[in-house]
This record gives C-alpha cells, structure tokens and sequence, in this order.
C-alpha cells in the first residue's frame, strides 16, 4: 500500500477559504457541580480560545448568543486551513469546560463564487438581452461600473471581510430534485435567470443586509450555507421573506433549520448563559 506524498496532498483550496459555523448549548448541570476557582479557570480560557486576536486565532472568527433552545451560543470561523477551525472545537473540548458543552449543530463549507455570477462580457451580454442597446452612453456606463466592481465583488466571496452588524441569521438550503422542479435538469441560462431575478430582490436591501454564500456540497449534507447580517433584525425577516416569493426560491428552494446570533464576545457570552452559575 503506498501512501501520498506531501506534493499530493493539500487540505487548502486553491481559491477561497474554509468555514465552519458552530452551535453549542451550555450543561449547566455540569457547571454546577464546578466549584467557583474552577469556573473562573473556565472561564479565562473559554474567552481566550474564542478570542479573534488569539495567536491560535483563524483569519475570520466571530461569536455570538444564540437565542431559543437550539442552542445557547455559536461561531462563524473562516480560513484557508480547515484543520485550524477544527482546532477550535478541539480546544474547547479539552478545555475545564469541555464537559459541559454540548454541540448541537455544525456546517462545514468552503467559500466560492457563484457560476451564475457573470463576468463582465456576460454581463454585458444580459443588458442587451434586457434591452440596452449595445455601444450607448447608458449601456458603456453600465459595463464600466461592473467592470469596476468585479475583482473587489469576487474577492469578498472567496475571502470575505465579515461585518460587525450584531444581527446574524444562519441556515442551510439546498436546491429540489423532484418531478416537475428538478432545479439541476434546467438550462444554465434559465437556472441564470432565476438567480440573476433572486439577485435583484437582494439587492434592494444594500446597506441593510449583507451576505456569504458557502458551498456544502461534497462536504456536509446541506449544499449551501447562507449566512446573513443585518444592522437591524427586522431585515432579517423582511429579506428572507421577499426572497421567498422569487421563483428559484418558491419553487426550487428547501431550507433547513435557521440559527440567530446576535454577536458578542466570549465574555459576553459567558455572562449572559452562566453568569449566576457556582
């Protein structure tokens, strides 16, 4: 049996990063029976493995509460090495702490851009086919600006700037497979069509919520991970529900079970689940 070399193995792609959201709820069975020394202990490195400035720290991390009982609090954490964002739920299971963590949901992805994100010669392409005549002052307005913001658009997909909006919602979907809606046996340029539609409804909600897209599929069992910030939660249900109404929503969509976090640092996080725990 031979064994690959290190020239054949890579567990970094060759574009984009990784991500990995996690979900824990707190035992607080097991935090009572933590006398007060060894809470505080806990405590200090709960708050230092989730710390972003850490030295063990990924290239994007942030935490948050999590509300209702699917779990108490949560992470969204982004690198190019997959290993480094186990490495934080391995700290915290070998941490004072880890006895009283219970995890309760995961989803492993990897950053991309979408393949119905157009270059520019296709998106000078759909403004003809929307009407825009081709060479006007309107139509080469257009195409520059596109041009212009391209890169920076693919850039921040592959390897996103995470914003500070506290207002964060999590949920995987995937697309049907049924008779009569089988989103994977359309035309590419139908399955275009609807996401360019699904696009626009996002974007009436530019400055107010923002967007990753990461792909599952080969991964875990969900094919994307959508996750959303908003600088006020009410446009989290506003955007998830007009989105609903586009057709490559309505009728091609399954979605699984959604996570809010409202973002705080770990101490914060501590506080608010075991605060008054002995």
């Amino acid at each position: 049996m031979t064994h690959p070399t290190a020239d054949d193995v890579t567990t970094q792609p060759s574009e984009g990063w990784h991500c990995l959201h996690l979900f824990y709820r707190w035992d607080r069975a097991a935090l009572r029976q933590l006398s007060g020394a060894e809470l505080a202990a806990g405590s200090r490195e709960f708050c230092q493995i989730l710390d972003p400035a850490g030295p063990h720290a990924p290239l994007r991390l942030q935490t948050g509460i999590t509300t209702g009982h699917k779990a108490d609090w949560g992470i969204v954490a982004l690198d190019p090495d997959p290993l480094k964002l186990d490495a934080i739920k391995n700290r915290l299971a070998r941490s004072p702490l880890g006895h009283c963590l219970q995890a309760v949901y995961s989803y492993v992805s990897l950053t991309e851009v979408s393949e119905y994100v157009p270059t520019v010669e296709q998106y000078a392409e759909r403004l003809v086919a929307e009407g825009e005549t081709a060479g006007s002052p309107a139509y080469n307005a257009k195409v520059k600006a596109y041009e212009s913001r391209e890169g920076m658009m693919r850039q921040q997909r592959l390897q996103p700037d995470l914003p500070p909006w506290t207002n964060v919602c999590f949920y995987p979907m995937n697309k049907w497979r049924v008779p009569g809606a089988n989103w994977y046996t359309l035309p590419f340029a139908e399955r275009a069509k609807l996401m360019a539609e699904h696009g626009r409804s996002g974007m009436a909600f530019g400055g107010k919520v923002t967007q990753l897209i990461t792909v599952g599929i080969g991964l875990d069992d969900w094919e994307w991970g959508v996750t959303l910030w908003a600088r006020n939660p009410e446009f989290l249900k506003h955007i998830v529900y007009k989105m609903r109404f586009d057709e490559a929503s309505a009728k091609y969509a399954e979605f699984g079970p959604f996570y809010t976090l409202y973002l705080a640092p770990p101490e914060k996080i501590w506080e608010h689940g075991c605060g008054g725990e002995r």
